[in-house]
């Protein structure tokens, strides 16, 4: 079981930057691949990016590829998204989620955060 809490969501203009915080409770944050999603309003969750366990293997949407970078802290049980050269289409609920499969975690995650608001004015 885990428990994630994300933070760092705000208001920014285009071209901007913002960096989203993950925080997963318990003592096995090493053992999940740690992914980020979002929902834009009137639309379906869409997957944005993920990490193994080892940091070292990432996988990224083609709409945030070169501008978006995952990265975690095990130490910290924490998953960070940095944000850069931010889109009005970037506008979406962004949501932590977490698994113990690398594959399971880019379709149906066992674990989801609650979500924090990116909203990218024009």
């Amino acid at each position: 079981q885990v428990h994630l809490v994300e933070s760092g969501g705000g208001l920014v203009q285009a071209g901007g930057s913002l960096r989203l915080s993950c925080v997963a409770s318990g003592r096995t944050f090493s053992s999940y691949t740690m992914g980020w999603f979002r929902q834009a309003p009137g639309k379906e969750r869409e997957f944005v990016t993920t990490i193994r366990r080892n940091a070292g293997i990432t996988t990224y949407a083609d709409s945030v590829k070169g501008r978006f970078t995952i990265s975690r802290g095990n130490a910290e049980n924490t998953v960070y998204l940095q944000m850069n050269s931010l889109k009005p289409e970037d506008t979406a609920v962004y949501y932590c989620a977490a698994d113990t499969d690398y594959l399971q975690v880019k379709v149906a995650p066992h674990y989801w955060g609650q979500g924090t608001q990116v909203t990218v004015s024009s």
